[in-house]
């Protein structure tokens, strides 16, 4: 069966009842109001406007986010019209749907810093020049006082305090900010500026997803279709994959670090980033799994370096990541980077670990040793490691140069 777009019976890219139904389903937790109405709206022929927002709470990327980009994918390979949207007005104010605790409020200088790679790193998945791609400063910077309080009237204050981690927080004496309020108005606003007709979110952002159907409808649209995708990814060390605990594999890893990350994730996870990471055939996926857990992961590991820096690349990789653990050797292509002031300086000005307490883990555990002779480094300010290669953890490596 094709399906057809608009007024010029324009046939859609990879059109077929089946790619709907996997699109439905694949990483689908939830859709608001029903997978019926919109299977319905996908055949219809109309071309959607499907929105996902992130904010730019890092330089960064990771495979975390990658399962709602392949959701877009999937979209747009139907022919409906993606819009991610970077969070630089939400990103100030900070979204502790999935949090335990407030979240710090980020400086404008942050975000700009932070946002600058975001479209470049997100058409790793997507086709950004098809695409949409936004800020939400371009409408929520423009709005007045007036405005917010015709949207915040949309809202009682039960309906955000009996969120499940808003009222852990407040039932366990936290404080909660009234800045904190906002965010739901800001993203669901955000639906109305673009007119989206769907909006992709993870199982921590229904409240936010909802209020933009809340909001559409303030402003006389219809409301969107709500696509709530999961699980949460894991990180390399199970938990939660967030760029705050450093266990993040990041979209714009080199292919050796990328590798060697993946390759460190629990064996339970293999199956989960199959399913939900890539876009191998559901079908594919029970065989890749049969056999010694450590193929199954490997298999993996050159599957998602594949999708983000092409077969050649995944091959060398791989290659690479034997003979470094087998010979226990330094990759042949260690990146250089200059002394500056400390190791710890070093290490975290150039983006090698995540802030001076990964490091400080690293050490206690004794995972940051040089190569050639392999030798633990145990005091970081004192460390003879000036034209050394270390290794850091089981999978960086990085010589240290005048």
């Amino acid at each position: 069966m094709v399906l057809f777009f608009g007024s010029k019976k324009k046939p859609l890219l990879g059109g077929t009842e089946t790619l709907i139904d996997e699109l439905l389903s694949r990483s689908v937790v939830e859709i608001i109001p029903s997978k019926e109405s919109l299977r319905r709206e996908l055949l219809s022929g109309k071309r959607l406007r499907v929105k996902l927002g992130i904010d730019p709470t890092s330089p960064h990327l990771h495979l975390g986010r990658s399962v709602a980009l392949l959701k877009m994918l999937d979209f747009e390979k139907l022919g409906h019209t993606v819009i991610p949207i970077v969070g630089d007005f939400t990103g100030i104010v900070g979204d502790t749907s999935d949090k335990e605790s407030e979240r710090p409020m980020l400086s404008a200088e942050v975000i700009e810093r932070n946002k600058k790679k975001y479209f470049e790193q997100a058409g790793k998945i997507i086709n950004i020049k098809k695409a949409e791609p936004r800020y939400n400063s371009e409408w929520l910077s423009k709005l007045n006082y007036r405005d917010i309080g015709e949207q915040a009237d949309q809202f009682s204050v039960s309906d955000f305090v009996s969120r499940e981690l808003i009222k852990k927080r407040m039932d366990e004496g936290k404080r909660v900010s009234l800045r904190e309020v906002l965010y739901p108005l800001m993203q669901g606003y955000d639906s109305v500026a673009i007119k989206a007709d769907v909006e992709i979110g993870g199982t921590d952002q229904r409240f936010n997803l909802l209020a933009g159907r809340t909001l559409q409808e303030r402003y006389h649209q219809p409301p969107q279709h709500v696509l709530i995708i999961g699980p949460l990814i894991p990180g390399t060390d199970g938990r939660k994959m967030s760029s705050s605990w450093g266990n993040t594999i990041n979209l714009d890893d080199t292919p050796q670090d990328m590798f060697g990350k993946i390759m460190s994730i629990p064996d339970s996870l293999t199956e989960v980033y199959f399913v939900h990471a890539t876009r191998v055939p559901l079908d594919d996926i029970p065989r890749l799994l049969t056999g010694h857990p450590k193929e199954a992961k490997a298999a993996l590991a050159e599957e998602l370096v594949t999708m983000y820096h092409g077969e050649k690349a995944a091959r060398q990789a791989r290659e690479q990541f034997g003979a470094v653990f087998s010979e226990k050797a330094a990759p042949s292509d260690v990146a250089e980077v200059t002394f500056a002031v400390s190791l710890q300086n070093t290490l975290v000005s150039n983006g090698i670990v995540s802030s001076n307490g990964e490091l400080a883990r690293l050490v206690a555990a004794g995972a940051v040793r040089t190569v050639n002779p392999e030798v633990k480094i145990k005091d970081i300010k004192n460390a003879d490691i000036i034209g050394k290669t270390l290794r850091i953890g089981k999978h960086r490596f990085v010589k240290i140069v005048e």
